[in-house]
């Protein structure tokens, strides 16, 4: 193969790689701008995967697993929202305790049941498809991964220029002030919450019945966290988080494509480059950018 070719297999893969890592980042970057620190973005994609598989199985269509996962990454926020605010629990134990409660459910599940692959139509866009390198990986693309160009500027809109944005907003940075102001702070964070679950529920989504078609045990193997660091490497702006997904798909790729392409490296290594990747990436840019300012903090009406 040519330069040209392993380029573009590399970003090919780099490309179907980054959509369910930008999807739930899109989500993430909200939650956290409201101050919600949401570790649960784990269970969020791998139940939302499980799900999609096992939807599309009985109905015999993908679309129908992809909103199914939608719903289930939704569900397990509104378990963290409700955990978190109403009951007062820790949030991050409440994250944790759904990250490893998913992963052992649907590992017990998938040794219990049978699921027909299913996956979603691939969409070709004519004329940019026939641009060389770029083409095929950015252009010839399972349809949900152009959902991307909705719902990044969609994001960034809620965020900057709405109403329901500058209270999020508010409530990240000054939650006793924005209280004071008549905005009810844990349920601008639940909803903001409810907006991640949406999205990273498409993202475990589309890797389960866009890329691969099935589900298989531990599926997304630490991606959720990963978008949480994507969020930090991007500062808390979306642009940057976007770019941080780009990255980390990308070293997943040279890691699947390194070896097909002849070139020797250790294997263990390869395996942990893009987990290295984001630890290295919030080692560097945490103490480079201010997060807002309540964020993970617990809010309470009329403390100080």
């Amino acid at each position: 193969m040519s330069a040209a070719d392993n380029a573009a297999t590399i970003l090919s893969s780099g490309v179907r790689l980054s959509v369910p890592l930008a999807l739930a980042a899109c989500g993430e970057y909200v939650a956290e701008r409201a101050g919600a620190m949401n570790i649960s973005v784990e269970a969020m994609m791998l139940g939302a995967a499980f799900t999609s598989v096992a939807a599309a199985s009985a109905t015999g269509s993908a679309t129908i697993g992809l909103l199914v996962g939608l719903a289930t990454g939704m569900l397990v926020a509104m378990i963290h929202g409700n955990l978190a605010h109403r009951a007062e629990v820790n949030p991050f134990v409440v994250g944790l305790v759904l990250n490893v409660l998913v992963l052992g459910l649907t590992s017990y599940l998938i040794t219990t049941s049978t699921f027909a692959p299913h996956q979603v139509a691939q969409l070709s866009v004519p004329g940019l498809r026939e641009i060389p390198v770029i083409g095929q990986p950015l252009f010839v693309e399972r349809w949900p991964a152009y959902l991307l160009v909705l719902i990044v500027p969609l994001t960034w809109w809620l965020v900057e220029r709405s109403r329901w944005g500058l209270e999020l907003r508010a409530v990240g940075e000054y939650p006793q002030a924005a209280d004071l102001t008549g905005i009810r702070v844990n349920r601008r964070r639940r909803q903001a919450l409810l907006w991640c679950g949406a999205l990273a529920g498409l993202g475990g989504a589309y890797l389960a019945v866009a890329e691969v078609g099935s589900f298989n045990q531990n599926m997304t193997a630490g991606r959720g966290y990963i978008v949480i660091a994507a969020v930090i490497f991007g500062g808390w702006r979306l642009g940057r988080t976007l770019l941080g997904c780009a990255l980390f798909g990308l070293a997943d790729a040279m890691r699947l494509a390194l070896p097909a392409l002849g070139v020797t490296l250790n294997s263990e290594f390869l395996i942990a480059a893009p987990y290295l990747l984001a630890l290295l990436a919030m080692l560097l840019f945490t103490t480079q950018h201010r997060e807002p300012r309540a964020l993970a903090q617990p809010f309470e009406r009329g403390s100080v």
